[in-house]
């Protein structure tokens, strides 16, 4: 068997090595050119790791094992593989043929200003766990301005404290996208607004947290197709910091200005363009359309 890793930010081959213990499998270090280079794919890292080679593993479409070693690792925790030796366990079982490979959906993110398009490419970009707008995207830029050790250890709640008193609503339009069938029998999109109004923050969620632990979309599922979407809307600051602690057992849905619901596809437009952030990194600035493409990676899992 053939093995590529990738090494992220603070990883080194000294945490590889308890990965090489089958004396029958070929590694190499780094991106595979090609699916004929590799048979498995192991990313050492956290969310924003994930989020930046999740293009090429989509393209190669190898089956992938997270090994949680960032600041963030909501997205390794959501498979199951919430520590390093979960996922080790996982890759015991995966070496021995268990066959424990499932293939999750990926959200997928298109500006629709081709001027705030990714720099790296075409203008799409996919996430795995939450892309957000407002409230969230500021929180995520100061986080990613602290100290490594620090996100790793309550950084983006400690960032969130002073926001909450900072950030006011803005006026935000979502909309979500309405199919219907014409004569012939061919599909027909439209959209239609769910929410206008003054909003603090919209997530949009494939996997159920975000920001070490958050648990922003409780009901959210990383294989049923659909985006599972948070709007908060104007919220009295002090009431909102009171409630913070509760994202974190996913109780702030019961709280009277939290919308919660699911599409395959949403739109939010603003009046003014707004940073868009996904899996802790930034994507692009608004107006965007946001989708889910199913069975888009393949990961190994316990």
């Amino acid at each position: 068997m053939r093995a590529a890793a990738i090494l992220g930010l603070g990883c080194s081959a000294k945490d590889l090595k308890p990965f090489q213990a089958d004396q029958t499998v070929e590694w190499r270090i780094g991106m595979p050119a090609s699916h004929d280079q590799a048979d498995v794919i192991l990313v050492f890292g956290g969310d924003g790791t994930v989020h930046r080679h999740l293009g090429p593993l989509v393209r190669l479409g190898l089956p992938v094992l997270v090994v949680p070693a960032g600041s963030g690792n909501d997205f390794a925790r959501a498979l199951g593989l919430g520590r390093v030796r979960d996922a080790l366990a996982a890759w015991r079982k995966f070496c021995g043929g268990a066959g424990n490979v499932r293939t999750i959906d990926l959200g997928l993110m298109s500006p629709l200003n081709q001027d705030d398009a990714p720099d790296s490419g075409p203008g799409t970009r996919y996430f795995c766990c939450v892309a957000g707008v407002g409230l969230d995207g500021e929180v995520a830029r100061r986080a990613n301005r602290l100290p490594r050790w620090l996100r790793g250890h309550g950084g983006y709640a400690v960032t969130v404290i002073p926001t909450i008193f900072r950030f006011a609503p803005l006026p935000m339009k979502i909309l979500t996208a309405v199919e219907s069938s014409t004569e012939d029998k061919a599909p027909n999109q439209g959209w239609t607004t769910r929410s206008d109004q003054p909003t603090l923050l919209v997530a949009l969620a494939n996997a159920p947290a975000y920001g070490g632990g958050m648990k922003i979309a409780p009901q959210a599922k990383m294989d049923d197709g659909l985006l599972d979407i948070c709007v908060v809307g104007g919220v009295d600051p002090f009431k909102l910091f009171c409630m913070f602690p509760s994202v974190y057992y996913g109780r702030h849905l019961k709280i009277r200005e939290v919308e919660y619901f699911q599409a395959g596809r949403v739109r939010i437009e603003t009046e003014n363009p707004l940073d868009v952030y996904a899996d802790g990194e930034y994507v692009c600035r608004t107006p965007v359309e946001v989708a889910v493409q199913r069975g888009a990676l393949k990961v190994v899992a316990l």
